[in-house]
């Protein structure tokens, strides 16, 4: 099992706090570092110093950092048009060595949209609009150099595109897909994913996403291994119990909900849990850590989780 930190931003951090925690992932041997991809806060607190945008933050992270993987869960397609996000992904690849991949979805937190003035079109046009932007990105970086790439869809037209830069790894980032939809999230994955990635649900709703985009994979004669699944759980994990329910209080969780919905206890019961998700063949495991600041809480995870998961 690889383990991932995964981190929200938007609910108040500064560059400098993101790239502490990135680092510290890196020197614990973390497989990689991801953040969402939001521009409003959730829930209370005041979210000072006040969102940041991902693939900035990313660029930077790239010359900061030197070996660990980085990402978004997931970059919404509502916030960029397509041609100018696969630059801006290629680029920061380039920039990374070839460290950086793409989780992409339809954008769901409308507040944000009405926030900043982004549009925020009915459920069915965001995922019209999401599986453009699939095929064109991915378009635009298989292009050959020298030939050009053209695209007439609905929302999104391109012509005579050179389709430059190109990303550093061939064909390009890996791509990330995940939700929880029985029918259109699982046929997008099987046409373009890497990896599938099911966020925040108990075990019983993992298996039944898996065996979705199984199906989905099927029915368009895609081997279902060839796409590696992933889960993504808030993780709070203490030295002992008090050392847990400090944790949980800081992030304004209950312990008790937490051990259901996520992974909460000692360094064995996270373990323990990490190993059952294991069964449903994830490979992946990315832990949501909510509090920013408490670097002890990632160093403690890969002194005593990360060795017996690997």
């Amino acid at each position: 099992m690889e383990l991932r930190i995964f981190s929200e931003p938007q609910q108040g951090a500064t560059y400098v706090e993101i790239l502490a925690l990135a680092l510290a992932a890196e020197e614990g041997g973390f497989g990689a570092f991801f953040r969402s991809d939001h521009y409003l806060k959730m829930g209370p607190g005041s979210g000072l110093p006040g969102p940041t945008d991902a693939w900035i933050t990313l660029a930077g992270l790239a010359r900061d950092t030197s070996r660990i993987r980085l990402g978004t869960l997931l970059t919404a397609a509502t916030f960029r048009h397509p041609g100018p996000l696969a630059i801006a992904v290629a680029e920061v690849d380039a920039m990374s060595g070839g460290r950086v991949e793409l989780g992409l979805g339809a954008g769901w937190y409308e507040e944000e949209h009405s926030a900043y003035g982004i549009p925020f079109p009915s459920l069915g046009e965001r995922f019209e609009k999401l599986e453009e932007q699939f095929t064109i990105i991915t378009g635009l970086w298989a292009t050959e150099v020298g030939a050009t790439f053209d695209f007439s869809g609905k929302h999104y037209s391109l012509s005579n595109s050179p389709a430059l830069p190109k990303p550093f790894q061939t064909p390009g980032p890996p791509i990330i897909v995940g939700g929880h939809g029985p029918r259109v999230t699982p046929r997008l994955a099987a046409a373009f994913a890497d990896e599938f990635n099911v966020p925040f649900a108990p075990y019983e709703v993992c298996r039944s996403q898996y065996d979705f985009v199984d199906k989905a994979c099927e029915a368009i004669q895609r081997d279902p291994d060839s796409i590696i699944r992933s889960a993504a759980l808030v993780v709070c994990c203490g030295r002992d119990e008090a050392e847990v329910a400090r944790r949980a209080t800081n992030i304004g969780r209950d312990v008790d909900d937490l051990s259901e919905n996520g992974l909460a206890g000692t360094p064995a019961q996270v373990v323990d849990k990490i190993l059952h998700f294991a069964e449903l063949g994830i490979s992946r495991l990315y832990l949501q850590v909510l509090d920013m600041k408490d670097l002890d809480h990632v160093r403690l995870i890969a002194d005593e989780v990360l060795p017996a998961v690997k």
